[in-house]
């Protein structure tokens, strides 16, 4: 059973920076992508960065680009979504996602974890 545990969400000022964790179990994760996305109130949910757990090639929403770094350690099974440079349009539940190969569409991840909020103040 795989199991998504995000954590490091909080209330941060524009222009400041946070790093989201989501500690990944239940298997191993050759071959699956890892994805961060992100859900504003009233909006639908939407990609924001993801990367391949083997290889590490990596993908951004074109409105994180530039401020944002996904990355993993293997050795803890976790992927890490560093945010840099943060605006009050980035506030949203983050949510961590998993599947077999790449997509950027979330109807298309089978494993997600519970959210965790980011609120980002002008």
């Amino acid at each position: 059973q795989v199991q998504l545990v995000e954590s490091g969400g909080g209330l941060v000022q524009a222009g400041g920076s946070l790093r989201l964790s989501c500690a990944a179990s239940g298997r191993t994760f050759s071959g699956y992508t890892m994805a961060w996305f992100r859900q504003a109130p009233g909006k639908e949910r939407e990609f924001a960065a993801a990367i391949r757990w083997s290889g590490g090639s990596t993908y951004y929403a074109d409105s994180v680009a530039g401020r944002f770094t996904i990355s993993t350690d293997k050795a803890k099974n976790t992927v890490y979504l560093q945010m840099n440079s943060l605006k009050p349009e980035d506030t949203a539940v983050y949510y961590c996602a998993a599947r077999v190969g790449a997509a950027f569409t979330p109807t298309l991840y089978e494993y997600w974890g519970q959210g965790t909020q980011v609120t980002v103040s002008s």
